[in-house]
C-alpha cells in the first residue's frame, strides 16, 4: 500500500489531490529525469510543490522543474519504486559525500 504525506497533515487519513505541481527533476540530463529524496528515515519519495516559490526555497533557483498532475508524479513514482509522495516540504539535506578514507592511520592503528 502506498502512503503520500502532506507536510500540512502529518496523518492523513485520505490524500487530498494536489492539483498541478512543480516537481524537481535532474539536471544536466537530455531527459526529463525525476528527481527521487529520501525521507528522514531512508524511505525513497517523490516530492511535489504547490508553487514555485516554494520550491525555489528549499531547492534553490536553479532546480529545473516540470508540471505534472499528482496523479501522473504518483504513477511515475511508483513505477520508480517510491510509494510516498510528499507535498511542499520545507528542508532537504545535502547529498552525503564520502570522505577519502585514511589508509597510513589505519595501518599505523593497526601495528
Amino acid at each position: 500500500m502506498c502512503l503520500f504525506q502532506y507536510d500540512d497533515d502529518p496523518e492523513p487519513e485520505e490524500p487530498v489531490p494536489a492539483g498541478l505541481l512543480h516537481v524537481p527533476v535532474r539536471p544536466g540530463t537530455t531527459e526529463v529525469v525525476l528527481r527521487m529524496f529520501r525521507t528522514p528515515l531512508g524511505e525513497r519519495t517523490a516530492v511535489g510543490f504547490t508553487r514555485p516559490d516554494l520550491l525555489v526555497s528549499v531547492l534553490g533557483p536553479e532546480q529545473p522543474r516540470i508540471r505534472l498532475s499528482e496523479p501522473a508524479l504518483r504513477a511515475l513514482a511508483s513505477s520508480l519504486g517510491a510509494c510516498r509522495l510528499t507535498i511542499d516540504p520545507t528542508l532537504t539535506a545535502s547529498a552525503v559525500t564520502r570522505l577519502a578514507a585514511d589508509t597510513a592511520g589505519v595501518a599505523a592503528r593497526a601495528s
